[in-house]
């Protein structure tokens, strides 16, 4: 009876240690390198932003974050290889409008859901689209461009970096909003699409500020209007399509960082709280800024959860009217 008695307290004993050693052991979180997964080619904007991230996220969580490039497939393979790893906090998705909002409507079929497959950490921030013409587009603003395309219908063309691209949409939104008919031409890449539009063989483009910006500046392109809510940190006085006569017209590529759904609430904050102390470095801010990055309004992951279903809703809407779709 001594004896038993004995175990039962010792066992009474150990009890309150099990939560606490389970705290112990998440308080480790990370103990291993956390890889961040790019779904595009190296050397574009989404890549530098990523790197800017993960270059200063080891001062903050204490392991160092890996950037894995996973192309293809517009992002949907990236997407879907983060989707199905283990839901541990280790593995994260730097995604943006493409694999997060655009392609669920744009693709017959994906091997992820936006919404249900992923746990939102944060949103990163946009990178705003603006509206550049060749210099022989006899327009100075948006009101004067869409006079001219509509008393010269199907003259104009504007250039996309392909199908379904938020370049091509951007165009589709255009035209239904505006009641123009300006003519898409789709490209393989942004590069090709900028080469002709600077040599003149298309007479306009929807394309993310960071790429335009030096053209714009040396005076070989000509902006007409930013497509965003808000005008643009990079080109302040340029004003938005939407003050010019086409109000919530808003193209913005969003970026934001996802986990595998079922990834640990606690995880999940700590990784929040360390890219929100990142981001909010002079450091960070002042390079995401020459990247053209626009910081996010809203940092918490249920902020990024409430938005990704409303940027879906939207987009089918705009890809529907399109009539694109990919395999």
């Amino acid at each position: 009876m001594r004896l038993l008695a004995t175990l039962v307290l010792a066992c009474a004993a150990a009890l309150p240690l099990l939560p606490a050693a389970h705290a112990a052991h998440a308080d480790t979180f990370p103990d291993k390198p956390i890889t961040l997964v790019v779904p595009f080619p190296p050397g574009g904007p989404t890549d530098a932003m990523a790197r800017t991230l993960a270059a200063e996220m080891k001062n903050t969580l204490g392991q160092p974050m890996i950037v894995e490039n996973r192309a293809g497939a517009g992002g949907n393979i990236g997407a879907e290889y983060v989707a199905r790893a283990t839901a541990d906090g280790q593995t994260l998705l730097f995604g943006t409008s493409g694999p997060l909002a655009i392609n669920a409507s744009l693709y017959r079929k994906i091997g992820y859901d936006p919404v249900k497959s992923f746990a939102p950490v944060i949103q990163v921030g946009h990178l705003p689209n603006i509206l550049v013409v060749h210099p022989s587009v006899p327009a100075n603003n948006v009101k004067e461009l869409v006079a001219y395309a509509k008393a010269h219908p199907g003259k104009l063309s504007y250039a996309s970096s392909g199908n379904g691209a938020s370049s091509h949409l951007a165009g589709v939104l255009f035209n239904s909003m505006a009641g123009t008919d300006l003519q898409h031409v789709p490209y393989k890449g942004t590069g090709p699409a900028l080469n002709d539009l600077l040599g003149g063989q298309v007479s306009m483009s929807f394309t993310d500020v960071l790429t335009a910006l030096p053209y714009v500046k040396a005076g070989k392109l000509r902006a007409l209007g930013v497509a965003t809510a808000a005008r643009s940190q990079a080109l302040p006085d340029v004003p938005t399509i939407a003050e010019q006569g086409l109000p919530g017209y808003d193209v913005s590529v969003f970026f934001g960082i996802v986990a595998p759904a079922g990834t640990p609430a606690d995880r999940i904050a700590k990784l929040n709280q360390a890219f929100v102390k990142v981001l909010a470095s002079p450091r960070v801010k002042q390079l995401f800024a020459t990247q053209g990055l626009e910081p996010a309004p809203a940092s918490t992951p249920e902020q990024l959860g409430q938005f990704i279903p409303v940027q879906m809703h939207k987009w089918a809407a705009v890809v529907k009217q399109s009539g694109a779709q990919l395999d």
